[in-house]
């Protein structure tokens, strides 16, 4: 809309006259949800964030704390350098997520505590050997 108000119409009806045009021009047939009710929540306590939550479920959004993020991302890790084709790769992937870990250890953000520490990365390296050489029936690599 870029028409301006004319003077000495009051607002309320210079609105209405737009909503008014916009409908004759279509303008809201077709909208997502038309002729459906509006949503009714089961908790019926008042949430001023109620419309921001929808919104990032609907988008598929989370928004977690920095450590609970960051707990959420070394446990990811975990796994990935247990699943990890080669040594070299599991490793990588264990001292990246432990830079991270410090850091957050020594330069703790506001919120809820890590309660994480940095992964004994030799140790991961030989629970990932011993299953590697599990699932390939074969005797466990030697350190590369």
């Amino acid at each position: 809309m870029t028409e301006r108000k004319p003077p000495g119409v009051p607002f309320e009806s210079w609105v209405d006259q737009q909503i008014q045009a916009a409908q004759r021009r279509g303008e809201f047939d077709r909208l997502p949800g038309a002729g459906e009710p509006l949503p009714t929540e089961v908790d019926s306590t008042y949430d001023e964030l109620w419309w921001v939550k929808r919104k990032m479920a609907r988008e598929g959004l989370a928004m977690l704390p920095p450590a609970l993020a960051l707990r959420k991302e070394a446990e990811d890790a975990l796994a990935a350098a247990l699943a990890a084709p080669s040594e070299r790769i599991a490793r990588k992937i264990l001292e990246d997520v432990n830079v991270r870990i410090r850091d957050m250890m020594f330069k703790p953000p506001p919120g809820p505590p890590l309660g994480k520490k940095p992964y004994d990365v030799e140790e991961i390296v030989r629970q990932w050997r011993q299953r590697r050489a599990a699932a390939t029936g074969d005797a466990p690599e030697s350190a590369v």
